[in-house]
């Protein structure tokens, strides 16, 4: 089952394998219930109409979305690199703890085709492709689409602590092009693929999966669940394990295509 979330004459509606869903239908509904639950719900909300207008990021404006950091040997190597600190990301790849930290609340999100952006004041900015879980109220992760956790790599590095401007700002959260529903077990061998394009040509392409995760998707949401509760579901993005050259930076005008799975969210930078 495939969910997705569409502009229409009606507003944002949202649809189950290409077909709307009835217009009281809620992100956050759905994610009170348990797993099990889903699929006799949804097809009781189906109307039998197509889905047809334009896609928009599939989450609720007071959902929040979190993030996970060096959870792929990649990330903690390059993470390593651009700091002047680099040990403490040694320390969190091998620590019981996880990296856990909020990205952005729900209107905040960039979905497909819309534009992500690059902060001014950094001078190193990057996209990050990330599986991005989808998890109810039970604790229970019953989805998932793609993401980028656009990040600015010289902001970080300058110091650990600037960690919020680096990774929290204006554009520098897109998710899509749905959700996929599945539980933890579809999801241990997924390909996350980064592409980026610059004046029509590839300038980067680089390739994981979630084999190469240092940590399991459910003992990210163990720990962000301890003390927190998420009455109508969160968004964790569980970290990137592709990462472009030193050398490279984002600019305006580029083209980041995150593949995740099957599902491909593109988006320019503006």
């Amino acid at each position: 089952m495939y969910l997705t979330r569409h502009e229409t004459q009606n507003g944002s509606q949202w649809a189950l394998d290409g077909e709307l869903l009835i217009p009281a239908f809620d992100l956050g509904l759905l994610l009170e219930l348990p797993f099990e639950a889903y699929g006799a719900t949804l097809q009781a909300m189906t109307t039998g109409e197509p889905a047809e207008g334009p896609r928009l990021a599939p989450i609720e404006a007071m959902q929040e979305v979190w993030a996970s950091g060096v959870t792929y040997l990649r990330s903690r190597d390059a993470r390593q690199a651009e700091s002047g600190t680099g040990d403490i990301y040694a320390h969190v790849y091998l620590a019981e703890r996880p990296e856990l930290f909020m990205k952005a609340v729900g209107w905040r999100v960039r979905g497909p085709e819309d534009a992500i952006r690059v902060r001014p004041d950094s001078s190193w900015s990057v996209p990050e492709p990330e599986v991005t879980l989808v998890i109810n109220c039970h604790q229970e992760i019953v989805g998932y689409c793609a993401g980028n956790d656009v990040s600015s790599r010289s902001i970080e590095g300058a110091n650990p602590l600037y960690l919020p401007q680096a990774k929290v700002y204006t554009g520098s959260c897109a998710l899509g092009p749905g959700i996929q529903l599945a539980g933890p077990d579809e999801m241990r061998q997924l390909s996350v693929k980064l592409e980026i394009a610059r004046g029509g040509e590839q300038i980067f392409s680089g390739e994981t999966s979630t084999e190469q995760m240092k940590r399991a998707f459910e003992e990210l949401v163990d720990h962000l669940y301890r003390e927190l509760a998420f009455p109508e579901g969160v968004f964790l993005m569980t970290g990137t394990g592709v990462v472009p050259p030193d050398e490279f930076t984002l600019s305006v005008g580029d083209v980041v295509r995150v593949t995740v799975g099957e599902l491909v969210l593109e988006n320019g930078v503006g």
